[in-house]
């Protein structure tokens, strides 16, 4: 791990409150699809008692070449000034961490069950995936309140189209205007979509209450508990 000084490229809206932040790519930087960075502010305009460093997962795949981070906008000091960097600006970049990243036994199938922006570090190892052309049998249920919600719906489908290893389920809690799968995610809708819910890893990435509740449901519909992997994502 190493501590950076980079410049913000460009930023732009993914969806409803949800930002994209394009950064400067460090020389000879490296990264696994799934890993996550620190950011810290220098001399922000506005501070709290949370400090000016978070941490931020990659959005994009090693192989894209792009140091790409996504957040919910929420009203805070550190978001505030984030959401209101002019491209150009500096921050320090402490990176890369986390082990939070796809197996390597292709043969085991792999399931992600994401709820909101903990979908960012997901498209980076689907992404990965797709672009390396690995075996992995990947299946997807990406939860949000509606598709306006909902981050990257495009490059999941498109990765669906290109990948035949890789199953999307987008599910929308409160929309009416939807032919998908609705509701909460439970352990029926799982069936649906596993036909041996004992065999994948699973991996739960999204707020923390949504993971507890999926971690309960998994094990109680027959997952290997020892086969989760959980990451959980605070509002900050």
């Amino acid at each position: 791990m190493a501590t950076y000084t980079i410049k913000l490229k460009k930023k732009e809206l993914v969806a409803k409150d949800t930002m994209a932040f394009h950064w400067e790519m460090p020389n000879g930087f490296e990264f696994k699809a799934g890993q996550l960075g620190e950011f810290t502010l220098i001399d922000p305009s506005e501070t709290d008692e949370e400090g000016n460093t978070r941490p931020f997962s990659f959005v994009y795949a090693p192989s894209e070449n792009e140091l790409v981070t996504t957040t919910r906008l929420r009203d805070s000091a550190f978001k505030r000034v984030l959401k209101d960097l002019s491209e150009g600006s500096e921050v320090e970049f402490d990176a890369p961490h986390g082990n939070f990243t796809l197996h390597k036994t292709e043969s085991t199938p792999a399931v992600f069950i994401i709820g909101g922006i903990g979908i960012t570090p997901i498209r980076s190892m689907i992404a990965e995936a797709t672009n390396k052309k690995t075996d992995h049998d990947l299946t997807l249920l990406y939860s949000n309140k509606t598709p306006d919600d909902a981050p990257f719906l495009s490059d999941f489908e498109d990765m669906a189209d290109e990948n035949g290893n890789f199953t999307f389920v987008p599910v929308m809690t409160r929309t009416e205007d939807w032919d998908g799968e609705s509701g909460h995610i439970d352990a029926d809708m799982l069936k649906r979509h596993i036909s041996d819910v004992s065999k994948p890893i699973y991996y739960l990435s999204g707020p923390a209450d949504m993971v507890q509740a999926m971690q309960k449901m998994l094990i109680e519909a027959g997952a290997n508990e020892d086969n989760i992997r959980a990451e959980e994502f605070s509002g900050y």
